[in-house]
This record gives structure tokens, sequence and C-alpha cells, in this order.
């Protein structure tokens, strides 16, 4: 029986006296439009109560208010209803059925209701088809469409948006060309929203450039802010913030006025240290258009600062809100645990338990990240100990991550004794054990994970075939990296990335077939990057061949690559060689160009606190103390030595 948690208004209950079916539905509506749907449910059964029969415009709305609910009992009941009533034939009140039982997650009994209907419009296939397209269930969506069209029913644009959610399940750039396609011979894309949604769709389908000529081809006089949010959102997803601004610019030209989405998609995109100038200039529009005061656009400000690497003024910004969530909470955490800063990230955990603000999976999983990147054991011991008591045990997320976090941190035996505890693992889990096998030299148990994980028939991913090629580069396995190279394209249609032809790239040149592996390099699909070029430049330092060290050095020049590595490389390479005026000539470029060798960092664990160190470092409130040590350290070293070369010689001697 449904529980009112409501008084009903006194002037609801002098409803015997109305004599008309549209004032109650009249009301009915405007309680499920404001969010009352238990409300709706109460004024249909006293409606019944007083005599008089729900029509076909009170079933959809009531239909609403059971979907909102989400109470496939009352939904039942009301299908009932309809069954006895006049308008068990009516196409509108059915499809208000189907969308009800769609909407309680109920396919089958939404599907069977759908096949009775003596009559259908474009709106029955419509929602039918989102639903199957939501749920995923691709072939169901396919064999509908086929139907739709034998039917005479022709597809409107509400249909082309049905397929466009399958195609965010797939993620499939053929199928979005398909859906476009499919849309143009409709004469659907004059429609904006289907355009819009077809933009989003291709850049989540990793397809830019069709995403850029679809927005483009879109009349200018049909645009709207959506439209506009839509190809910024693109430009974020490919994190190109110069294109992202320029959009930006010339929706502004356009007179168009910025809203809420418009910033949090163009501060998505400013996420890198490069870009903090222009995420401060739209920070600051944001305040003019006061956009500012909107809780999303605060946390994401905060995301951004902390990404941009300007730490203090995203605690400015946390410190200076006058109510957090949990999110505003946890980007500041992330913030701190990226750039390193575990105990002001764990300071700040403390102090989100102390305000009752109850941390959620995300910031678990952050300090958990935050332990495996900084190396704290002990820490992340405790973070599992914490993860129990919250009842994560069993969450394969926070699993995966704890795995990762004891392979990070050097206990590989924790690591095994968890993932093996794991009941529902998940090819995530994999990845992360192979990952974590390949991190601590153990390449055999790898591939033994790797072909268990197959025989189980656990599809492997783009994340397993790197972490297994990786397992292959630490072992020196050319030929298992080859033969895995080859697997994932033949066998899983997997195209390899950048990261991909980078193990083989290293693979090959640590086996001395530096000729093989810069023709790889000259052939792959893409340009090879910065990271490709450097692992080239180690080998050609290794095996001692300058001519192509000087080549490969050229390269990277030529990318402005950003700091020391390779010139450090280079000069370490002529070094090996002998050739010290190539060391100086190097010496000489970069103090021209005024790049500097970032220090080594050292980080000890004192009773819970980290401290980081680096040469010659004097900043640490305790050098004093440090350094004392160090020398009494050094003394009793030499003592030793000293003691031990006279026992030598008094031995000789005799």
């Amino acid at each position: 029986m449904l529980r009112v948690r409501f008084s009903v208004t006194p002037h609801l209950n002098h409803f015997s006296n109305f004599s008309t079916i549209c004032l109650w539905n009249s009301y009915i509506k405007e309680a499920v439009n404001q969010g009352h749907a238990e409300k709706a449910l109460v004024l249909c059964r006293q409606m019944k109560q007083d005599g008089i029969q729900p029509n076909n415009s009170t079933f959809p709305f009531v239909a609403k208010a059971c979907a909102k609910l989400l109470d496939i009992k009352q939904s039942r009941i009301i299908h009932a209803l309809v069954a006895k009533s006049w308008f068990q034939s009516n196409v509108f009140v059915q499809t208000a059925m189907v969308d009800m039982y769609i909407k309680c997650d109920q396919l089958e009994d939404a599907y069977n209701v759908f096949v009775e209907m003596p009559v259908r419009d474009v709106a029955s296939w419509n929602a039918i088809l989102l639903g199957f397209a939501q749920a995923g269930f691709l072939d169901r969506v396919s064999c509908l469409l086929h139907h739709m069209r034998i039917s005479g029913t022709r597809p409107d644009s509400v249909t082309i948006l049905a397929l466009t959610h399958t195609v965010l399940i797939t993620k499939d750039p053929r199928f979005v060309g398909l859906v476009h396609s499919f849309g143009i011979g409709m004469g659907t894309l004059v429609d904006v929203s289907v355009a819009n949604t077809l933009i989003a769709a291709y850049a989540k389908c990793d397809d830019l450039v069709s995403a850029e000529t679809l927005f483009d081809e879109t009349d200018v006089g049909l645009r709207s802010v959506v439209s506009w949010n839509s190809m910024i959102a693109a430009y974020s997803n490919f994190a190109k913030h110069d294109q992202a601004l320029c959009c930006y610019k010339e929706m502004l030209d356009g007179g168009f006025s910025p809203d809420i989405s418009t910033m949090l998609n163009l501060l998505s995109s400013f996420v890198q240290p490069k870009a903090l100038f222009q995420g401060m200039v739209i920070h600051s529009h944001g305040v003019q258009s006061g956009c500012d005061s909107d809780i999303c656009v605060v946390n994401t400000l905060v995301s951004m600062y902390s990404k941009c690497g300007d730490i203090h003024s995203a605690r400015f910004l946390f410190d200076a809100m006058p109510y957090r969530t949990c999110v505003s909470w946890t980007a500041m955490i992330n913030g701190y645990v990226e750039k390193g800063y575990m105990d002001e990230g764990l300071a700040l955990f403390n102090k989100m338990e102390t305000a009752s603000e109850k941390p959620d999976l995300v910031t678990v999983l952050a300090l958990i990240s935050g332990c495996g990147q900084t190396g704290v054991l002990e820490l992340g011991r405790w973070f599992h100990t914490y993860s129990i008591s919250k009842g994560l045990k069993d969450d394969v997320v926070v699993c995966n991550a704890l795995i990762d976090m004891y392979a990070k941190c050097g206990s590989i035996d924790e690591a095994r004794e968890l993932f093996y505890s794991v009941t529902d693992k998940t090819v995530v889990s994999w990845t992360t054990m192979i990952t974590a096998c390949a991190l601590n030299g153990d390449v055999n148990e790898a591939l033994e994970l790797f072909f268990m994980m197959v025989d189980l028939r656990m599809r492997p991913n783009h994340i397993t075939f790197l972490a297994i090629l990786q397992a292959c580069a630490h072992g020196g396995l050319l030929e298992k990296g080859l033969e895995f190279f080859t697997l994932m394209t033949h066998k899983y249609g997997i195209y390899p990335g950048i990261d991909h032809y980078s193990c083989m790239v290293d693979l090959l040149s640590r086996r001395g077939q530096l000729k093989e592996a810069l023709e790889i390099i000259k052939t792959m699909p893409f340009e090879p990057d910065a990271g490709i070029w450097s692992a080239l430049l180690s080998a050609c330092k290794l095996h001692r061949n300058m001519k192509m060290a000087n080549y490969v050095f050229e390269r990277l020049c030529e990318m402005d690559a950003q700091g020391a590595v390779p010139y450090v490389e280079m000069a370490n390479s002529y070094a090996s060689a002998g050739i010290w005026d190539g060391v100086a000539a190097v010496r000489r470029k970069m103090k021209d160009l005024n790049v500097k060798k970032s220090p080594g960092q050292s980080i000890v664990q004192v009773n819970g606190k980290s401290s980081v160190f680096t040469v010659e470092d004097r900043d640490h409130p305790q050098a004093l103390s440090i350094y004392d040590m160090l020398d009494g350290l050094i003394l009793h070293c030499r003592r030793r030595i000293w003691t031990h070369s006279e026992e030598i010689s008094e031995l000789e001697w005799n």
C-alpha cells in the first residue's frame, strides 16, 4: 500500500463538488509536474472514490508518476485499470504504459504491451526503441528499426536521437556515420537538436573531424547555445583548449550568452599547466555572467586550478565556498593527491569527516591512488581497512585500486593475495594484476595471467595488451611481444595506439634492433610524440649509435620537447662515446634555451608524515639536525673504512 508523506491541501477536500474530469486531470498533472508523484497517485485514487473514472488524459499523467517513483507494483495496478477501461486500445494511453514500464526497468513488460497494441504511431516506436537503446540491446534495436520501416511508419528526429543513444553505448565511429546518413535520408537533420546530439556522438566516438564538419554544416541561423556547447564539449573531450577557446569567442561574437554548461565544458578542457591563463580568463567571464555562484562551476574551477598546478588558487576557492558537497571536498583532496601532497590530502580528508561530510567512493579511490603514487604503504593499508569498515570490501573498483596501490608500493604479495580473493573479477582486475607483475619484474606470471584470463573467456582490451607488452619489454621478450602485437589486431580487432607502438620500439631497441625500431616509428599511422623518440634516444645511448642519436635528437628539438630529458640523454650519449665536445655543445644549448634539469627527489616517511628531499636541500625545518646526523653517519662510515683498512694491512704484514 502506498504511504503518503504529505498532507493534502484544504481545498482538495472539496473535490466531490467538482463535476468534470478535466479539473481532476489538471490537479493530477500539476502534482506530477511539480515533482509530487505520490500526491498524483493519491488524487487518482480519490477521484475514483468520488465515482469519476479516469480518461485518456488521466492515465498518461498517472503513468508518469509511477515512472518517477520507479514503483512497479503501482505501475501494474494502473496498467490493470487501463485494461478494464475503454482506453485499452488508445495509442496515446498504451504508449504511456510502454514508457512507464521502460522507466521502471521492466523492458519485457514494455515490449509485451507494445506488441499487443492494435495501432502504433511513431511515438510508440520511439518509446520502445529508446528503451532498448538505453539498455544496450543493440540487436533488438536493429530488429525493431527494421520492423518499423516495414510497417510504413516514418522515423522522425526522436528516432534518430534513440539511435544516437545506441551509438554512445557502442562508441563505434562507423555506427555514428550510419546513423548520420540515416538522418540525412529521413530529412531529420534540419532539427538542430539532432545535429547537436550527433556532434556529441562523433566526439565521444573519437571522431573530432566529423564533429567539426557537422557543426560547420549546421545553418548559422539554426544554431543554439546547445550547438555551441556541443562543439566546445567536443574540443574539451580531446583536451583541445585552444580550439575550445576559439569556439567560445565565435559564440560570443554570434551574440550568444554562455550558460553554466558552457563554463563547465570550457573549464574541463583547461586541465594542463600551459592552459592556466585561459582557465583564469574563463573564470573571469564566469564571474561576469554570474555562473561562479553555481556550486558545480566552483567545483570544476577547484579541479581546473589543481590540474593546472595552481593548488593555492584551488584551495583559496575551496575555503571561500559558503557550502560544500562531497564533490567539493573530493576535488580538493584529489588536487593535493595528484601533486603528491599526501599529508595535505589526508589532513583535508580528516576535516571532511569532522565536518560530517561522508566521503564517497571517488574520495576513497583518490586517496588509495595517492598512496600508490607516493609509495606510502602503511597509509595504503590503513585505507584498505577503512574501505572494509565502510562496506566496500566487495566493491571490485576499490579492490582494483588497492591491487594497483600494493603493486606500486612494492608489495606484490599483498596485491596477489587481494587479486585472488576477488570473486567477480573484471577485465580491469586482470589488467591491473598483469600490470602489477610487469611493474615488479614478474614477467612469467604476467604471461600466465594473460593466458588464464583468455581461457576464462575474458576479453582483453587495449589496456590489457599495453600491460602485457610492457611485461615483454621488461623481460626483453621480443618474439612474445611481436606475437601479442599481432594478436591484438588480428584476433581482437584492437588497433594499437601510440603507447603500444612505444612498447614495440622499446622492445626492439633493447635488443639492439635500432633500425627496425626507427622503421616502426616512421610507419605509424599517427605522428610520434616526444616519449617514443626519447625511448629510442635512450637505446641509442645504450648501444652507442651516435648517428641515429643525432637524428633522433634533432626530431625532439623540432618538436620543441618540454623539459631537460632529451638534452641530458644526448649529453650522456656523447659522454658514453667519449665525445666531450658534443657534451659541451649540448650543455651550451641548454644554457642558451634556459633549459634546467630538475633535481631528483626522495620521499621519507617518519611517524606517518612524509618529507621530500632533493640534492643540497636546506628548506626542511629540521635541516640542521638532519645534516648533523648525516655528518655523523659519514664520519662513522669513514672510521669503519679506516679500521677495516688497518685490519687488512696488519694481516698482510703478518
